[in-house]
């Protein structure tokens, strides 16, 4: 399995960005498809998922309401839509994926650098 994040930049704070993700190397039945982010200095921290089949989100308290996750099953990518950035969204963006009946992330992607300037 491989996961190839891109669309990361430097946007200026109340922009939006939408990075993605390529999901290659099986297929993506009953798995999960999720986002998290790691800011400077911070632990990795969880921002939201997809489930591959319905295309059910669900999203951290502290990101709810200004991200979006979507996925294009034909392309075999997720997407994360991220509104009003702020400073305080400069992170690595990662994408990952698990099994639904798992709680584990099994594949990770190498990450995407998001910098939001004031």
């Amino acid at each position: 399995v491989q996961l190839q994040a891109s669309g990361g930049g430097l946007v200026q704070a109340g922009g939006s960005l939408r990075v993605s993700c390529a999901a290659s190397g099986r297929t993506f039945v009953n798995w999960v498809m999720g986002w998290f982010r790691q800011a400077p200095g911070k632990e990795r921290e969880f921002v939201g998922q997809i489930t591959w089949n319905l295309g059910t989100t669900y999203y951290a308290d502290s990101v709810k309401g200004r991200l979006t996750i979507s996925r294009d099953k034909a392309k075999s990518m997720v997407y994360l839509q991220i509104n009003s950035l702020k400073p305080e969204d400069t992170a690595v963006y990662y994408c990952a994926s698990r099994e639904s009946g798992s709680r584990e992330y099994r594949y990770w992607g190498q990450g995407t650098l998001v910098t939001v300037s004031s």
